[in-house]
């Protein structure tokens, strides 16, 4: 097991990697992809997956690509349009079908677009923000270098649950431990792209200051992710990554931490 999680993790590593660092329509096609899946996977999670090709589920897919659209043609000014023509077309299906949708099923499928499909594409529009090709970076050190070192500090020094009926083995020092150790590799990580940043600032602080609310974000996203299993009462969201899961459970973090790592990159940018 450790061994195949191994290779599928190093396999996910490159291709995000690569995926990133070419940008344009590869980071693009790329990011609409796993939101399509991650989607699925969620809606499969809720239960709502059980005709996982009806007109609710069509119509939340059309809206998922229909705002990456938006996106891909720069269309900033109609964002939040296009996430309210979503919800309108879902409601749609709900009225011109009834009774065939609960509201429990046309709720999850509008969280579903904006929780997976919007909050992936700020990984696209952070690395479209001056010096963008650097800060989208701080994305994934939020999210995984919190983990990593959450899990670290955690086996040295955790004694207090932080929340054992979510996560039993999360403590209070392993979290504490995340935030530092991703702000620790903020800091460092800045001073050595430093002189390639066209923003002003002492990049060293604001980076560090990033990593560590984008890490108290990441571990909200995370939880939130395992809370959902636990009333759905399942172990894994899908089984696309071998040894990890499915997409939600390798980006249940990434997914709340983009918007916010874009969010302060878009003000530290000036």
């Amino acid at each position: 097991m450790f061994v195949t999680r191994l290779i599928s993790g190093v396999i996910l590593l490159a291709v995000m990697i690569t995926a990133v660092c070419l940008s344009g329509p590869v980071l693009f096609f790329f990011l609409l992809a796993i939101s399509l899946i991650g989607m699925f996977e969620l809606y499969r999670a809720a239960g709502s997956g059980k005709q996982p090709w009806n007109l609710l589920f069509a119509v939340s897919y059309a809206g998922a690509i229909g705002y990456y659209c938006l996106i891909w043609g720069g269309w900033k000014d109609y964002y939040l349009s296009g996430v309210m023509a979503c919800l309108i077309a879902i409601l749609f299906v709900y009225v011109f079908t009834f009774p065939k949708y609960g509201v429990d099923q046309i709720m999850t499928a509008f969280f579903g677009i904006v929780y997976v499909a919007v909050s992936l594409s700020f990984i696209y529009r952070t690395r479209h923000l001056t010096d963008g090709q650097f800060s989208v970076w701080l994305i994934f050190i939020c999210s995984w270098g919190c983990d990593t070192m959450a899990y670290v500090a955690g086996r040295l020094f955790g004694k207090h649950k932080m929340a054992p009926l979510l996560s039993p083995k999360k403590t209070v020092e392993g979290a504490i431990g995340g935030v530092i150790g991703a702000a620790l590799i903020g800091a460092i990580y800045a001073a050595i792209i430093g002189r390639w940043l066209h923003s002003g600032g002492n990049h060293v602080l604001i980076y560090a200051a990033i990593c560590a609310v984008g890490a108290l974000v990441s571990m909200v996203g995370d939880l939130a992710a395992s809370a959902i299993k636990r009333n759905k009462e399942i172990k894994d969201y899908g089984k696309l990554i071998p040894g990890h899961g499915g997409i939600l459970d390798r980006f249940d973090s990434v997914i709340i931490t983009a918007p916010i790592i874009y969010t302060l990159a878009f003000l530290a940018a000036g």
